[in-house]
């Protein structure tokens, strides 16, 4: 058996395999009504293709834990009892399939209300269908987005409760883990970095203070998650303003990610999602083929956990290496299961491990 397929044991939950689908948005849900945030056929086939194609864990879309949380109309909710019902059959079919079915839980913050990419996604005004983001500083995310509502001490206990409802809504919908999204500039992310976080109280300023409103929803999930499953946290390790020389402010490192991560193991995280980014309009990224790879492995070294890479990782030799290599324990193939549902079966037949990947019997005259 090659490390690809070799199962990944998180608390009580066994993992088939090396190979994760990241979250990736659809924009794809009702956007008003009774069906609000519910996902549809789109998000079943989209879901289903990839369980039967061999990914051992799929982690689906940021998913909002209010309405106003959502990146956009089009996103995915867990609010309410039908959002919560519908997910049933998802769960239900990638379990058959073998595959561990996870979901991420977000509240997008400044960078809620937007439209879908494909019609631009720019801010959308209450009148198109939108609404008023609220962040933890009153700083919009760039010169074409709305500014932001500050939220009050009130206000971010909310939050913290609605991502602890959330949770316990994904486990009666059939969710083996729950991925806190604390990455790519939505509100766990400006929380934590000085360059969207301006705040004097008990939440801004120093890193201990900044940290709060991450360690509090990850305390308050565990608090409602079964000792037994294993809860994620994806993070972006950087905000890549460290080497800008005209930046006003380092923004979130590296450094503070060791921290961080070390923090949310203590409270009972048992997994980092590293990516990078996302919390500035264009930063300065050196973009290549495993660019973000080495953050996983700095804090899986340096904070003592375990760690997904994610980031441009297309081939099979390329993400056997990474966990030959110790640089992380699982990798996301995000892009690349987008244009081929089937990588995995592909990867455990190049790399020589026919049995990585189980054939559905529907499909097997195609492997004799």
């Amino acid at each position: 058996m090659t490390s690809l397929f070799e199962p990944l044991t998180l608390r009580g939950l066994t993992v088939p395999n090396r190979v994760w689908m990241p979250p990736m948005c659809q924009y794809s849900a009702e956007a008003e009504g009774p069906l609000t945030g519910v996902p549809t056929d789109w998000h079943f086939q989209h879901l289903a293709s990839r369980a039967a194609g061999g990914a051992g864990l799929i982690i689906l879309e940021a998913t909002g834990v209010s309405a106003e949380g959502r990146i956009s109309p089009f996103d995915l909710g867990l609010w309410n009892d039908a959002q919560q019902e519908a997910f049933r059959r998802i769960t239900a079919f990638l379990e058959s399939q073998g595959a561990v079915p996870g979901i991420q839980l977000g509240h997008a913050g400044r960078k809620a209300s937007t439209d879908a990419p494909w019609r631009g996604g720019g801010a959308l005004r209450p009148e198109e269908g939108g609404w008023t983001p609220v962040a933890p500083s009153a700083i919009p995310f760039d010169d074409a987005s709305p500014v932001p509502a500050e939220l009050s001490t009130e206000e971010i206990a909310e939050v913290v409760r609605q991502f602890a409802d959330a949770a316990r809504r994904a486990l009666a919908a059939g969710f083996k883990t729950v991925e806190l999204h604390g990455a790519h500039g939505y509100l766990i992310h400006q929380f934590l970095s000085p360059a969207s976080n301006h705040r004097t109280d008990a939440y801004g300023g120093p890193l201990e203070n900044r940290m709060r409103f991450a360690l509090e929803v990850a305390t308050a999930v565990r608090e409602v998650w079964p000792d037994e499953l294993p809860l994620l946290f994806r993070l972006s390790a950087t905000d890549w303003l460290e080497n800008d020389e005209d930046a006003d402010t380092p923004g979130w490192t590296v450094e503070d990610s060791v921290r961080l991560a070390k923090e949310l193991q203590a409270v009972g995280v048992d997994l980092i999602d590293v990516s990078t980014g996302g919390n500035i309009p264009r930063p300065r990224i050196p973009v290549g083929p495993g660019y973000q790879v080495p953050f996983a492995e700095r804090l899986r070294r340096e904070a003592g956990i375990r760690t997904a890479a994610v980031g441009l990782i297309t081939e099979a030799e390329q993400a056997q290496r990474i966990l030959d290599e110790e640089r992380a324990d699982a990798v996301l193939i995000g892009r690349e299961l987008l244009r081929s549902p089937y990588w995995p079966r592909r990867a455990a037949e190049l790399l020589g491990d026919g049995d990585g990947v189980t054939t559905p019997p529907q499909y097997a005259r195609a492997y004799r």
